[in-house]
């Protein structure tokens, strides 16, 4: 149970409301007269204790939960609300430790200093006069000077002492300069500039911020040729992508990532309107960079070069090489550990082979086309191996028929689905040009017991994500309104945080069904309404992903709450012509739950003035007849099979 559950588990809001108002109970609920305007007649004020929620169905027309209570009471922000309460609980809130706040500090100066950084050799390469050397590399290259600004590329100076002076200068420390990777230290304890005379290449996280540099060498005499940071606090080559931050909403939006082996192969083509491109930056692929982009799209192709993708290193046992990023590697194609991420993450991995001879940027350079056909045809990983291995052999000796077989029958046994198992065995027959039974007598025995698979989707998901529709959780048993409202209320969120501009979407059809624009208005509960706002506000920037935006500006407390109503968005894919419509009944379906409970509230809070106030009679029944007339828009724009008004 996090911080802020328990909290609402441990305080009744019938405690926190009392201090304030008179509460009269009413059936299962409490009324009263509001405390955040002036009423002396009608208690229209409404407290749920089942939910943990109120309403003013006066002149606030305002409700929410036990935050937005003490909120709108005493005038505090969320952090100060979930301060207060939680000292009222007696609970003490997870704070970052003495350790992790120093870490956290740490880390902010290392990354502001690797921002500058960036700032420093992007200076040199325009403003140095030795920088005209890299700068005629990149122009060689095909790139243009706009593109070499929107990556940032720089040139770090000739010589061991340019670079790190610079920041002593700027109050940088000695141990800063060697955290960040950008100075070593020498036996005699001096130090000396990591990076020298070479072409610069920030790397940023998914969420856009500094982690380290690569670095290119300009003299071909000088070793290596490809110079990474070192492993630091920031820079982990297990689990970085370069150019992710860039390609995250194209990746998104297409449905689909393409991993290349380098950084001039994901800045060309991007410059050429391919914006989906990340590089593992000479390393084998990992789970861990897998899972990111899972986030994003379950549909992946590597596109690796003719040798990496070969025979030789379909041969040499089908196991990951992972290679150091100080020095030029060959990244080897690795079968078996592609196939195993791709059944645990559910994913569509292919692979697709570059012309021999040609990287990334000269394919598309030549021929865009090319580069999207290929793309395009690239093969599922079994079938690539198939056809990788048929390719060096000559498939009618027989003994080449055996070795394909026994490097490409343990990749289809490892397959955890029955058919493709199938498929791909009839495949390879023909393939061979071999009956398929010889082929079944030479498959590995099963040494382990079968696994039972929980079905990919659930009869209550939707087929096309996996995950629960806004239709779908209103029909779910046990928990009531509450759980669905709630449920319809992450779902929502979860949605609009990953793509806000769903939420001008959004505006424009409920404009269109004469209702107003989403807004906090419309969800109970306060974590939620923060949510959405720092999703609205990373509307207002162009620096982050949506995401790290609105991360980056939630109370520290939020974001393990965020983070989880975050996964069940985690393959979200806007390009989906269902997703708006799913929002946009999610958020009518919310109106409409809300609007039904004002009603029949209403009806109470009428019958109590019959005798006493007749012109707050008035008032409930105008308020009536408008939330009717809503509710009627509202099932008209739900369709024939939204509930009758009632």
């Amino acid at each position: 149970m996090s911080d802020i559950e328990e909290i609402k588990a441990r305080l009744d809001i019938l405690d926190i409301v009392s201090e304030d108002v008179q509460l009269k109970r009413s059936g299962k609920n409490y009324t009263g007269f509001c405390p955040f305007h002036s009423n002396t007649r009608t208690p229209a004020f409404v407290v749920w204790p089942d939910t943990g929620t109120w309403r003013c169905f006066g002149e606030c027309n305002d409700g929410g939960d036990i935050f937005k209570y003490v909120m709108k009471r005493e005038g505090w922000d969320f952090p100060e609300a979930l301060r207060q309460l939680a000292q009222r609980a007696g609970i003490q809130l997870r704070q970052l430790t003495p350790e992790e706040t120093i870490q956290r500090e740490e880390h902010d100066t290392l990354r502001k200093l690797l921002e500058d950084a960036t700032t420093y050799f992007r200076h040199q390469l325009f403003h140095n006069p030795e920088g005209q050397i890299a700068l005629e590399y990149l122009r060689g290259r095909g790139l243009e000077d706009a593109t070499i600004e929107a990556f940032e590329l720089g040139y770090a100076p000739q010589g061991w002492e340019n670079t790190y002076p610079v920041f002593l200068e700027k109050s940088y420390s000695r141990f800063d300069l060697i955290e960040a990777g950008l100075a070593s230290e020498r036996d005699d304890g001096s130090l000396y500039d990591r990076f020298r005379h070479r072409v610069m290449f920030p790397i940023r996280d998914g969420r856009g911020r500094m982690t380290g540099f690569g670095a290119r060498a300009i003299d071909p005499e000088d070793n290596p040729k490809y110079l990474n940071s070192p492993q630091t606090a920031l820079f982990d080559k297990s689990s970085l992508l370069y150019g992710l931050d860039k390609a995250r909403r194209s990746i998104r939006t297409e449905d689909q990532a393409v991993i290349v082996e380098g950084y001039l192969d994901v800045i060309a083509p991007y410059q050429a309107g391919f914006t989906n491109l990340v590089s593992t930056m000479g390393t084998a692929m990992t789970e861990a960079q897998l899972r990111q982009i899972k986030r994003l799209t379950r549909k992946i192709v590597l596109a690796l070069d003719a040798d990496a993708a070969g025979q030789k290193a379909t041969l040499r046992g089908l196991q990951v090489a992972r290679q150091t990023l100080d020095r030029e590697t060959e990244v080897v194609f690795d079968a078996r550990g592609l196939l195993q991420s791709e059944a645990r993450l559910k994913a569509d991995i292919r692979v697709s082979t570059l012309p021999d001879g040609l990287d990334p940027d000269e394919v598309v350079q030549q021929d865009p086309q090319q580069w999207a056909d290929l793309i395009t045809q690239a093969k599922p990983i079994v079938e690539h191996v198939m056809r990788t291995l048929a390719a060096g052999y000559d498939i009618t000796d027989p003994k080449a028929k055996t070795e394909i077989a026994g490097q490409v029958l343990p990749l289809i046994q490892d397959l955890p689905n029955a058919i493709e198992r199938d498929a791909y065995l009839q495949q390879l027959a023909r393939l061979l040009k071999v009956d398929e039974r010889s082929l079944l007598a030479l498959r590995p025995p099963v040494t382990s017991k079968p696994v039972r698979r929980k079905p990919e989707f659930a009869p209550d998901r939707d087929a096309r994500t996996g995950k629960m529709t806004a239709e779908k959780m209103l029909t779910l048993p046990g928990g009531g309104q509450a759980h669905m409202v709630n449920g319809l209320e992450e779902h929502c969120v979860s949605i609009l945080m990953r793509e806000p501009e769903l939420i001008y979407k959004l505006d424009r059809a409920l404009k269109h069904a004469e209702l107003a624009p989403v807004s906090i208005d419309d969800f109970e509960n306060t974590i939620h309404q923060e949510l959405l706002l720092a999703a609205s506000k990373s509307l207002q920037q162009d620096q982050l992903s949506p995401v790290s935006f609105a991360l980056d500006h939630i109370p520290f407390q939020l974001l393990e709450k965020a983070e989880k109503i975050l996964e069940q968005s985690e393959n979200f894919n806007p390009k989906l012509d269902h997703i708006l419509e799913d929002v946009f009944r999610a958020i009518l379906r919310l109106r409409e739950t809300r609007l039904q409970s004002t009603n029949q509230q209403l009806r109470f809070l009428m019958e109590e003035a019959q005798e006493s106030s007749p012109d707050d009679i008035k008032q409930y029944n105008t308020t009536m007849v408008q939330n009717t007339l809503a509710l009627r828009r509202i099932h008209k724009a739900l369709g024939p099979q939204a509930k009758p008004v009632n």
